[in-house]
């Protein structure tokens, strides 16, 4: 006679193993959707003028002779120094189309989910909150980096490339390093405010505003207290202006402004920890407990 067994719940009794990349599908989605976006293309090669203009200006700087008719005061203008590869690390152009791209692409990466009561799903599914974070920070990082870190060192080796020679690497040897530091930075310190400004609405549009409304009402805020107080350390109300003190100290050029450049790395620091905590905790409730 054939076993008849009981029909019900058998406890599965193997073994869980975890990918040490659990995040990375989180964030190939996240690029993927960004590309899909109206105009997300365009503006996406849109940002890459300054880096060609730079490109182009480190040839000219390498074949003057070619270029007489531009000669006159070209040798001052044109000087392929750390300077030079901290004013485009720090072009309010590159920040511009930072907070654009990443308000067309980023804005709905926490917002779309809790709208879309989608991020239940995340968690009932081997994954943590640092594993959601880390996938959505991903496609911060993934954007930054293709605007910052990458352009700066191509045209870095363009430089050493044009000149035919390693002088350049032996006068600044330490530069590769402040470049791919600096870049760091401004790739966590966006992924801290992108992530931070999607989790504190549903609503996309409202997220695409708060982006582009803090950023620059940090910048009217020091203009403010500087007309009042006419004091240069107003200037750390202002996000650009932090950012740039961090490029100078960076890149080792004088700042616009004397303030010590390490209270802008504290303001931002502080900012990017405590933006951390409370992304922890606001997933903290939705996350499913093992």
């Amino acid at each position: 006679m054939a076993e008849v067994r009981e029909k019900g719940y058998h406890h599965w009794e193997g073994q869980l193993r975890e990918s040490g990349l659990v995040f990375w599908p989180i964030t190939r989605t996240g690029i993927k959707l960004a590309f899909q976006r109206k105009r997300f293309k365009f503006l996406f090669a849109l940002s890459f003028i300054p880096a060609i203009t730079f490109a182009v200006g480190i040839y000219i700087s390498e074949r003057l002779e070619d270029f007489k008719f531009m000669a006159q005061g070209a040798e001052r203008t044109l000087q392929v120094n750390p300077g030079f590869f901290k004013t485009y690390l720090s072009l309010d152009f590159i920040f511009f189309m930072i907070l654009l791209l990443m308000a067309l692409g980023g804005a709905g990466l926490i917002a779309d989910d809790f709208r879309h009561k989608a991020i239940q799903l995340y968690f009932a599914r081997p994954l943590t909150r640092l594993d959601y974070l880390l996938g959505k920070a991903g496609v911060v990082v993934f954007f930054v980096g293709l605007l910052t870190l990458v352009p700066a060192l191509v045209l870095f080796m363009l430089k050493l490339l044009f000149s035919g020679s390693f002088k350049f690497f032996l006068d600044y040897p330490w530069l590769p390093l402040s470049i791919v530091l600096y870049s760091a930075f401004l790739m966590v310190f966006f992924t801290c405010y992108i992530l931070l400004a999607s989790s504190l609405s549903k609503n996309r549009n409202y997220v695409i505003a708060l982006i582009f409304a803090v950023y620059y009402l940090s910048e009217i805020a020091r203009g403010i207290f500087y007309v009042i107080f006419r004091s240069p350390y107003s200037t750390l109300l202002s996000i650009p202006g932090n950012l740039q003190r961090v490029a100078a100290a960076a890149f080792q050029v004088k700042p616009a402004q004397a303030v010590p450049w390490y209270l802008s790395f504290l303001v931002l620091s502080v900012f990017c920890l405590l933006t951390f905590l409370f992304l922890r905790r606001k997933l903290r409730g939705v996350e499913v407990i093992r």
